[in-house]
């Protein structure tokens, strides 16, 4: 029998089935609002696109504007053949006036074009209007006026085509406002055309009135501000850029002829009216950057625009000075007058103008300097040229001193000043954090480079330029020890210390007196905090030259002198031992080593001195290796003395290789002995090869050159010696050494008697050796084979 559910299993079904209905209900929800989404954006293609068949390359609309296009030149170049050559027998009035009925039916034709909404076809016929608008102004020059001037005709007929274009443009153009969605179609080229004949018309006026280059000048810069105003006011882009166009490349050509003008000036009247016309294109751009940011015209354009009128205005102020004052205040007055533009530049300008003319004013300071860079480096570099013919005598002044036969800039006598006054401008002007410590440096090293060249541009005494000179090298070591531009003062007070020294080479007195000098300043400044690493190398560096000097005076040998410049190895020795600075102690060694191959290098004219500086140099050097942190410099010191103790035998005139490599191979052997007992792991090879290698080698290519019996006998026992003592500890290189030694030394030895049996032998003999020989090779090669791997072996189990 059927069992039906109790109503509450039936109500609890239907409760589950609805719930599954009310959730498929909600996707299907789901996916009818996307649907409807997706038909609202794209409509639903009725038709699939066939497979295979070739996609369009270009789309209806590009295909009208290039037919309407050609159709519009096609009639334009029709009606150019028609109004110069063609249709003879209407003569040029009949031309004319059929020309102007056709301008007249083309120019109205958009008009009811524009009512349907076909708009390219009315900008096509609109071109071709504007086209035979310039037909009919040549038409009317032709027959009405063709005695008058071409050039003036040219200015009258381009700015009434100006204004006619710009009038039509408005009337059946779009209006100088942005176009609401409702607006009707309108034209676009009448006013860009408009813009473009509105070029000429100034430029060529002046041209017929032979007004000169100034006024020719003006006429380009005049155009260039009214385009600056459509490109600032004017909505419409098109216009925009037409105007945008024709500011840049007019402003751009009226500016350079200006600025040619000013600075081919011959006097302070034609200086002022140059100066006039720059004046004029600085406020061009400095109101086109006034307007920024506008569409199209961001901030960088803006800034660039403010730079270029702050610089032409410093080029026009500058040209009036120029005119007005000498040669030598060309530079400081340009320099003068972009200080007086940063100081104008307020917080009420805006910002893009504010930094083009920071940045214009920083592009002549840049200039400026650059200017004056020839006299910081004549002075800095032409005392160099004296380290050839030194203590040849005090020079006139500081100008001869520093130049040595270079020739000294012209003009250069403001070059101080204008360095003065752009480090003053980096000190005060710059305030931003980011840039601060930059421009204090740069401040710092121009300053610097006031003081330097002072002496020389206002031809001190020698001694006054001495004198400034360690000045500046004493204030810039205690300016250093401020919390400044710390680096930048040291490496200034560095290089002006190297020219002082070099400025000092002429004269011996002065010589000694500066090195001296240099030497007790920098080892004063080297326990000041952060100045050691370069002040402590420096000193040593300094008495190095001083001892050279010293010795140079007092007429000793250089391999004398050399003694006098081992004294800076062992300060820089001792020195090194008390600094806990890492970066110092190593400035400090290598200074020192340096001294001290100058020493021996000093000393190789004599090799009995030279061998005793290279035993000094390897005492100091065993000295430092003393240092738990200098062990290795033990090495160093080992070579020096090898090198010393061969150098003296070599100046005894001993010829024996064994005096030379047994002190080395018996501090070697010993050393070897004591790396293997207090590591086990090391071969014979690397502790006893290298001793042993050094005296066996060289004694027994001495011994095979040898003629006599006593050189072979003590090299033969000592290899011997060597072998026994192998076997006996079971080394393997001591035994492979001093066996290949021993049998090399018994063939030297044994090689005339074997000679002596080879020739009492008959010929045949050698052969028939030579085949029982391999005979016997071949038929104990396994054996031999077995003995060989057993000698492996037993090598093997040596260390």
């Amino acid at each position: 029998m059927t069992q039906f559910p109790s109503p509450a299993d039936e109500l609890r079904l239907l409760d589950t089935e609805l719930r599954q209905l009310d959730a498929r209900r909600a996707v299907l929800l789901t996916r009818r609002a996307w649907l409807v989404h997706a038909l609202q954006a794209a409509p639903v293609r009725t038709a699939s696109p066939v497979p295979g068949a070739r996609r369009p390359e270009t789309t209806a609309p590009g295909v009208q504007n290039v037919l309407l296009l050609l159709g519009g030149v096609l009639l334009a170049v029709a009606a150019v053949a028609f109004t110069l050559v063609g249709w003879g027998h209407l003569g040029i009035t009949g031309r004319s006036l059929v020309l102007g009925a056709v301008t007249l039916a083309a120019l109205g034709a958009p008009v009811p074009l524009l009512r349907r909404g076909l708009r390219s076809t009315a900008e096509a016929l609109a071109g071709t209007g504007l086209v035979l608008t310039v037909l009919d102004a040549y038409a009317l020059y032709a027959v009405a006026l063709p005695g008058t001037d071409g050039v003036g005709y040219t200015a009258l007929a381009s700015a009434v085509l100006a204004v006619v274009w710009a009038a039509y443009g408005l009337a059946l153009g779009a209006p100088l406002r942005t176009a609401g969605p409702a607006a009707r179609p309108s034209l676009r080229l009448p006013l860009p055309a408009a813009v473009v004949a509105a070029q000429s018309p100034l430029l060529l006026w002046a041209v017929a009135a032979s007004a000169g280059a100034y006024a020719i000048t003006a006429a380009l810069l005049v155009t260039a501000a009214l385009d600056t105003v459509l490109a600032l006011r004017v909505p419409l882009r098109s216009v925009r850029a037409v105007a945008a166009v024709g500011a840049y490349g007019l402003g751009g050509w009226g500016t350079f002829a200006a600025g040619w003008l000013s600075w081919t000036s011959a006097g302070p009247s034609a200086a002022a009216r140059a100066a006039a016309l720059l004046l004029l294109a600085a406020s061009i751009a400095l109101t086109a950057a006034w307007g920024a940011p506008k569409p199209g015209l961001g901030t960088h354009t803006a800034t660039g625009i403010a730079t270029a009128g702050g610089l032409t205005g410093v080029v026009a102020f500058g040209g009036l000075l120029r005119t007005s004052l000498p040669d030598e205040w060309t530079v400081p007055g340009h320099l003068a007058c972009a200080v007086a533009l940063l100081a104008v530049a307020g917080a009420g300008l805006p910002a893009p103008v504010r930094r083009g003319i920071a940045l214009a004013s920083g592009c002549v300071g840049a200039l400026a300097v650059a200017w004056a860079l020839p006299v910081v480096a004549i002075t800095l570099l032409g005392p160099a040229g004296r380290a050839g013919s030194a203590w040849s005598g005090a020079p006139a002044d500081a100008r001869d001193a520093v130049t040595y036969g270079l020739p000294w800039p012209a003009d250069a006598v403001t070059a101080p000043l204008v360095l003065a006054l752009v480090a003053a401008v980096l000190a005060v002007a710059v305030r931003a954090a980011a840039w601060r410590p930059y421009a204090l440096a740069g401040a710092l090293t121009l300053a610097w480079a006031t003081v330097f060249v002072l002496p020389a541009t206002l031809e001190l005494p020698y001694a006054a330029a001495l004198s400034v000179h360690g000045l500046i090298t004493a204030g810039l070591l205690g300016y250093a020890r401020r919390t400044g531009p710390r680096l930048t003062a040291l490496v200034l007070a560095l290089i002006t210390s190297l020219g002082l020294a070099f400025l000092a080479l002429a004269s011996e007195t002065a010589t000694l007196t500066v090195l001296a000098a240099l030497t007790a300043l920098f080892a004063a400044a080297a326990p000041r905090p952060g100045l050691a690493p370069v002040a402590a190398p420096a000193a040593l560096g300094y008495a190095t030259a001083l001892a050279c000097a010293a010795g140079a005076s007092l007429g000793l040998q250089p391999q004398h002198t050399a003694l006098l410049v081992l004294a800076v190895p062992v300060a820089a020795a001792l020195l090194a031992a008390r600094t806990e600075d890492v970066p110092t102690t190593v400035s400090i060694e290598i200074t020192g080593a340096l001294a001290g191959l100058l020493a021996i290098a000093l000393a190789v004219a004599e090799p009995a001195l030279l061998a005793t500086i290279l035993a000094l140099c390897g005492l100091i050097a065993a000295g430092t290796a003393v240092r738990k942190d200098r062990r290795s410099v033990g090495h160093a010191a080992a070579v020096l003395f090898v090198l010393a103790s061969w150098v003296r035998l070599a100046s005894w005139g001993v010829g024996s290789p064994e005096a030379y490599t047994l002190p080395v191979t018996v501090p070697a052997l010993f050393l070897g002995a004591f790396r293997r007992r207090s590591d086990s792991s090391v071969s014979s090879w690397t502790a006893y090869a290298p001793g042993l290698s050094v005296t066996l080698v060289p004694s027994l290519f001495a011994a095979w050159g040898d003629g006599q019996w006593q050189r072979p006998l003590l090299l033969g026992a000592a290899a011997l010696a060597v072998t026994l003592l192998g076997a006996r500890h079971r080394l393997q290189a001591p035994l492979v050494l001093g066996g290949a030694v021993l049998v090399l030394d018994a063939l030297h030895e044994l090689a005339p008697y074997i000679v002596q049996v080879v020739d009492a032998l008959p010929r045949w003999t050698p052969p028939a050796l030579a085949g029982l020989l391999l005979l016997g090779l071949g038929a104990t090669y396994e054996q031999r084979i077995r003995d060989a791997r057993r000698v492996r072996e037993v090598l093997g189990r040596m260390d």
